[in-house]
């Protein structure tokens, strides 16, 4: 690291190159946004600035704009980074001024010749703002080292105006602090730590003039981060300011500045604004963090810092962005969107999270470890675990209650700590119970993201979730460590000294036992419980329709959500359930049931046996079961492998449930061959609201066809209403519960979701809805949940489901929701499972079916084919539609987790090539 030129007072000469405005022409730049400033630097020195204002003339309160935003580039950009933000916030319903600056040095604004440091750049920004004398609302935001100058420049501000909650002066007597919005930036550094990222060759000596100002190579190489990569023309406007070599000397010292050591001389000025930081949280300014997280130089560690240091702020990460987050299209939405919801609530109105009317702590049920400690005297079993030789292993209320205990006391000794993170990566028995359960009490939250994701669906959910400590069995840690996981290690399972050096774990489950063991011997309780409105729980969708999501639960709506199953399930003491659903094994005993673990790897419900079923019926004497949808395909196919013994237990059962995925009528009538005094019931709902409905075969008999799928009536609690579909396919903010309304499914209840982790945006929009009078009242005090479904309510109240709304298929003429047309076509013989898609540009899209066939009317399929035309013909008068084309293949790709789900959007773009006559490859 070459030494800092800090501390040299300034010399004012010529400048080295003037200000100037930018050319013409450039991509996205509205030409009438850019002019020249004048204003003093931190030394008093006259410079000129070059800046983009989308409405220099602008006044807040008098109806032009609601406030300000302040942006703030790093290095190597220019103002060029903010001007979507610009044009979203210009013209948004309620719009904000924009004012982004070129620091000096940088973009089109004056070079001096001067090396300046993150204090002058502080202080060149106050000054800039003083002359501007902005007023009204002011938002800071900035992005790389802006973002620490700007964070500095608005904690500075909010010292000048005197801390403390409200309005907070900004630059102007008539503004104020209204918010902070940050993305891939730093609020604080370690001195001793090593430069970030990217940066820790280019500030070697000798390499940095060489990388920044002699060579572009330091700009094109943070040019070429985006993902997918920036077109050329837009790589071309941000190199146009950094010609010369001269030209660059500002990135040269940019990187010079990177308070690298304890010595360095930025080091006080970066200490000084990581303190900032916690003035802005203590005053409770509002605050985004918006994240990339492919970002090779400020990585998960710096985003999990400021999750820390503002523990209030709205989090979204941007699936798949990298370094220059605002060039991500979904950056400027999520601002301007979170600049409305800010809006609403300086004008006193509810916004985000405060708009679901949270239940109160009066109201809060027992947590889930009660039935626990209610049954720790209990011989009886509360978990079994059956092999795949059909043996069974029991494990008793004691054990268990006494073991969480322990457990959580070890835990406790160990540092897990309120608030931490904790992935559990343990298959369902005793073992994952005892440790979900004791990481509950202590207050700890539990992430819990299974196997079937995927391993790089796996690893965005821990990475992303910044755990801070991993539970696992060997081949978990094993994997946890080769993928550079975060969180320090506990290994569960029988582990020996050699394989816990190998996955680097702290201690086993059984030594934080002991552990646990000699603290409550001595006398240490555990730590208090947690609140009911504390994070209990982050559990992750399935990815069927995009990245995993992290929905996260609080204490109190864990408990309610246990409930609300157990409602469904039928369970409770006395009634033990068998769980082929890995998420919920975890809920039985919370309801003081004993829960059975068959024989079957739990990341794939289809390897679950009708043997296997049947072995954990008899092992646990259960009357209840709860299967994945291809679970129940699997355990029909291999009925026929039974024994009387097995037939005899399985026809004991009187209470079968399915969720995740729909089941066919006609499957759930096979079932009952098999479990005569069962009902089947397929409640219906998302890891973010479950049970929403509850419907049994007899239930969908007695509904009779419809279009889509009848999933019932809303269970105890829970409201559901439609926000009707436009022309356009999209569904609005008004809910309605009138029967025959065809639009989005949207949930209310007491044990909905409370938010997505680290997705504001994502979350912000789930609940934003307007219901009519009398759904409101009905709710009360309960959350809303847009759910992604497309269905109506008939006149009996029940609901059926017709699709995904990202599913939907939107022509010249129409709005086609996909189950309904999909039913149809697989009612034609030789059809075994249909999928919906359509083709080609809207003003000309057309209909398309792909089907699965059924061997034993079209024999087997190898390859994509067209069908034959008396199978095509017949599927067309089936579903009344005239389909392009009706396509056969040998099976049609689904979900991970659930291997039910029809991945739509992938048959839709492969469907797409065929019918143009590319080479499409394997679906």
């Amino acid at each position: 690291m070459p030494p800092a030129r800090a501390g040299v007072p300034p010399v004012v000469t010529a400048p080295l190159r003037p200000a100037a405005l930018p050319p013409a022409g450039l991509p996205g730049l509205d030409p009438s946004w850019s002019r020249l400033v004048q204003a003093p630097d931190s030394a008093g020195a006259p410079r000129t600035w070059h800046l983009l204002d989308t409405a220099p003339d602008a006044s807040p309160g008098g109806g032009d704009v609601a406030g300000t935003l302040v942006c703030v580039h790093g290095n190597p950009t220019w103002s060029y980074l903010w001007r979507h933000l610009a044009a979203a916030a210009s013209t948004a319903p309620v719009p904000w001024r924009v004012v982004a600056v070129d620091q000096l040095e940088m973009g089109y604004s004056e070079r001096t010749g001067v090396h300046r440091t993150l204090t002058q750049r502080i202080g060149d920004l106050s000054n800039l703002l003083d002359v501007l004398e902005l007023s009204g609302p002011v938002v800071a935001a900035g992005q790389d080292w802006g973002g620490i100058v700007v964070t500095g420049w608005a904690a500075a501000e909010l010292e000048r105006a005197g801390s403390g909650a409200g309005r907070h002066r900004a630059s102007s007597p008539g503004s104020h602090l209204a918010g902070l919005v940050v993305a891939n930036t730093a609020a604080s550094y370690p001195a001793d730590a090593p430069a970030p990222g990217a940066l820790r060759l280019a500030t070697r000596s000798g390499v940095l003039p060489l990388v920044t100002r002699t060579t572009e190579a330091f700009l094109r190489t943070t040019l070429a981060l985006p993902k997918p990569a920036l077109p050329a023309d837009v790589r071309a406007a941000y190199r146009a300011p950094y010609r010369s070599a001269p030209d660059r000397a500002g990135i040269e010292d940019f990187v010079a500045d990177v308070p690298v050591g304890h010595d360095h001389p930025s080091r006080p000025a970066l200490d000084a604004v990581s303190e900032g930081v916690e003035r802005l949280r203590a005053a409770g300014v509002p605050a985004l963090v918006l994240w990339g997280p492919r970002d090779p130089v400020f990585g998960e560690g710096f985003l999990r810092d400021w999750r820390r240091r503002l523990p209030h702020a709205d989090v979204h990460r941007l699936a798949g962005a990298s370094h220059l987050t605002p060039e991500d299209p979904r950056f400027a939405p999520a601002v301007v969107r979170w600049l409305g919801e800010r809006a609403a609530v300086e004008q006193g109105a509810p916004a985000g999270r405060a708009a679901q009317g949270a239940p109160g702590r009066e109201h809060a049920p027992p947590r889930l470890w009660a039935a626990l400690e209610e049954r720790s005297g209990d011989d009886g079993p509360a978990v079994v675990e059956v092999a795949a030789d059909g043996s069974s292993r029991p494990i008793r209320w004691s054990l268990l209650a006494r073991r969480t205990r322990e457990l959580a006391a070890g835990l406790d000794a160990m540092g897990v700590r309120p608030g931490q993170r904790v992935s559990l990566l343990v298959p369902p028995g005793a073992d994952l119970t005892a440790a979900l359960y004791a990481v509950l009490r202590v207050g700890a939250v539990a992430v819990v993201a299974d196997a079937g994701l995927g391993v790089r669906g796996l690893t965005r959910a821990v990475t992303g979730s910044g755990v801070d400590w991993v539970i696992g069995v060997p081949k978990a840690l094993a994997a946890a460590r080769a993928l550079r996981w975060p969180g320090r290690r506990i290994a569960a399972g029988p582990v020996g000294g050699a394989v816990l050096r190998a996955t680097g774990a702290a201690a086993t489950l059984l030594e934080v036992a002991e552990r646990g063991q000699n603290r409550l011997a001595a006398g240490l309780g555990l730590p208090p419980e947690p609140g009911p409105d504390a994070e209990g729980a982050i559990l992750f969708t399935s990815g069927s329709t995009g990245p995993a999501k992290g929905v996260v639960y609080t204490h109190a709506q864990l408990s309610r959500l246990a409930a609300a199953m157990g409602s469904v399930i039928r369970t409770g003491p006395g009634s033990p359930l068998v769980s082929a659903f890995a998420p919920f094994a975890l809920f039985g005993p919370a309801l003081g049931a004993t829960c059975v673990v068959p024989a079957m790897d739990v990341t794939k419900p289809a390897t679950l046996t009708a043997a296997a079923l049947a072995d954990a019926v008899a092992a646990g004497g259960a009357t209840s079961a709860f299967l994945a949808p291809a679970a129940i395909v699997n355990v029909l196919a291999t009925a026929e492998a039974l024994d009387e013994r097995q037939r005899e237990a399985l026809a004991g059962v009187r209470v079968l449930l399915s969720a995740g995925a729909p089941v066919p009528t006609p499957l759930l009538q096979r079932v009952r061959e098999l479990m005569p005094l069962a009902d089947p019931r397929t409640p219906y709902g998302a890891t973010e609201v479950l049970p929403a409905t509850d419907v049994s075969l007899s239930d969908v008999l007695e509904a009779g066809a419809g279009e889509g799928i009848c999933v019932g009536r809303p269970v105890p609690g829970v409201v559901v209403g439609i926000a009707p579909l436009d022309a356009d396919g999209h569904a609005g903010e008004d809910v309605t519960g009138e029967p025959g309304v065809t639009g989005e499914v949207v949930v209310g209840g007491e044990h909905v979701k409370d938010h997505y982790d680290q997705l504001w945006a994502t979350h912000a929009a789930s609940v934003r809805v307007r219901p009519s009078a009398e759904l409101a009242r009905a709710l009360g005090a309960g959350r809303w949940h847009r759910t992604g479904d497309v269905g109506h309510l008939d006149d009996a109240g029940r609901v059926w489901v017709e699709g995904r709304l990202a599913h939907v298929v939107v022509t010249a003429d129409e709005v086609v929701t996909p189950v309904g047309v999909e039913q149809r076509a697989e009612s034609v013989d030789g059809v075994a499972r249909a999928a919906l898609v359509g083709v080609g540009p809207r003003e000309a899209r057309q209909l398309v079916v792909v089907a699965e066939a059924e061997e034993a009317v079209t024999g087997p399929v190898r390859r994509t084919t067209v069908a034959p035309p008396s199978l095509a013909e017949a599927v067309r008068v089936a579903t009344g539609r005239g389909l392009a084309a009706v396509l056969l293949v040998p099976a049609l790709p689904t979900d991970v987790r659930h291997n039910s789900k029809i991945d739509r959007v992938r048959v839709a773009a492969w469907a797409e090539r065929v019918l143009a006559g590319e080479k499409a490859g394997r679906l």
